[in-house]
């Protein structure tokens, strides 16, 4: 990978994280229900693999719109790794330093939708208590529990780099 590609995709990731930074940060000061609301985090998987798709693009113009699916993968991959690192360092500051009462709040507001949840799809009320029991036991913002939430968000947000990747692909034909 050439070194402007390179670069390129770094910054991208660098924006990214700049975008879920403050997204993160507005979240958390406007109103921390925006954490448990569906369409806020499909925003942000929106916006995260636009910027990936976005940085293969870039990385495909600058090598004189040809790149490999290896090349548009890895542009894709670096600036996703980058952002989402960045917001999920930004989330364990947040929650496990600044303010741990907030992921305490967090924590019980997703108690009580995952009992909403499964009430309303009807289950027997003795799996609610024992799901429930269960999830009492995990915070899901703790730095182990983030830092495993970004390994698989990296895992699906592959999957969508992968066709991404073989999408912005273009080989040369004058190298065959």
């Amino acid at each position: 990978m050439e070194k402007s590609v390179k670069s390129s995709s770094i910054n991208y990731g660098l924006y990214l994280g700049l975008i879920l930074t403050l997204a993160t940060v507005i979240a958390y000061a406007v109103n921390l229900d925006l954490f448990t609301q569906w369409w806020f985090g499909i925003a942000l998987f929106v916006i995260s693999v636009a910027m990936g798709i976005m940085s293969a693009a870039k990385a495909r113009s600058l090598s004189g719109g040809f790149i490999s699916f290896k090349g548009a993968f890895s542009s894709y991959f670096i600036t996703l790794a980058i952002g989402t690192l960045i917001g999920t360092v930004i989330g364990i500051v947040i929650f496990t330093f600044v303010d741990p009462e907030a992921a305490q709040e967090l924590n019980e507001k997703i108690l009580i939708m995952t009992k909403e949840t499964m009430e309303r799809f009807g289950a027997p009320q003795e799996t609610i208590q024992e799901a429930l029991a269960e999830a009492e036991k995990t915070d899901n913002f703790s730095v182990g529990a983030q830092a495993m939430a970004w390994v698989w968000r990296m895992v699906f947000y592959s999957i969508f780099g992968l066709i991404g990747a073989l999408i912005i692909k273009r080989n040369d034909p004058e190298q065959a």
